[in-house]
């Protein structure tokens, strides 16, 4: 049965609570903060992290999954055009496959992520293989540097060429 048929037992407010709300008022919250810090030599910088299933249809039958990391992408899109204008600068990273608890689930190894074989799940992306901490990073660290300060309201997958190929 799908989450469709199931809904509203689904749990679309869970994930729109954690996923879309969770971000919005922690960020109304951090706001002040943001403020203080921002100036127009040195932006203060968000990166909120959404998900390739918010770019693409989803390979899980997951529509809430998906519906509520797509509303993260435009949150971060209306929060730059708000907060640019102070300096405070909004970017989104929209991870694909990496060996993450979440992933290890879906793909049937309970949740673990070490000591499990990624080789099924990197055979399936462009790139043949997972993400790792490394690309998550180097992409954070470009977009809080002087390089990504002209990178603003976007979301940038980090995914090995999943949405880019599809």
């Amino acid at each position: 049965m799908s989450e469709l048929e199931t809904f509203p037992e689904a749990g679309w407010d869970k994930v729109m609570d954690t996923n879309v709300k969770g971000v919005f008022f922690l960020t109304q919250k951090l706001l002040p903060l943001l403020r203080q810090a921002a100036s127009a030599a040195s932006p203060a910088r968000v990166i909120n992290i959404g998900s390739i299933d918010g770019l693409k249809t989803a390979t899980f039958d997951t529509p809430s999954y998906g519906a509520s990391k797509a509303a993260v992408h435009h949150l971060t899109r209306f929060l730059a055009a708000q907060l640019t204008k102070e300096h405070i600068l909004f970017n989104a990273i929209a991870p694909g496959p990496f060996p993450t608890w979440m992933l290890s689930t879906g793909v049937g190894f309970g949740g673990k992520t070490e000591g499990v074989e990624w080789n099924a799940v990197a055979e399936r992306n462009p790139s043949g293989r997972v993400g790792t901490p490394q690309d998550i990073a180097g992409l954070a660290i470009f977009l809080c540097s002087r390089a990504g300060e002209y990178v603003v309201g976007q979301t940038i997958a980090c995914d090995g060429g999943v949405v880019g190929t599809s």
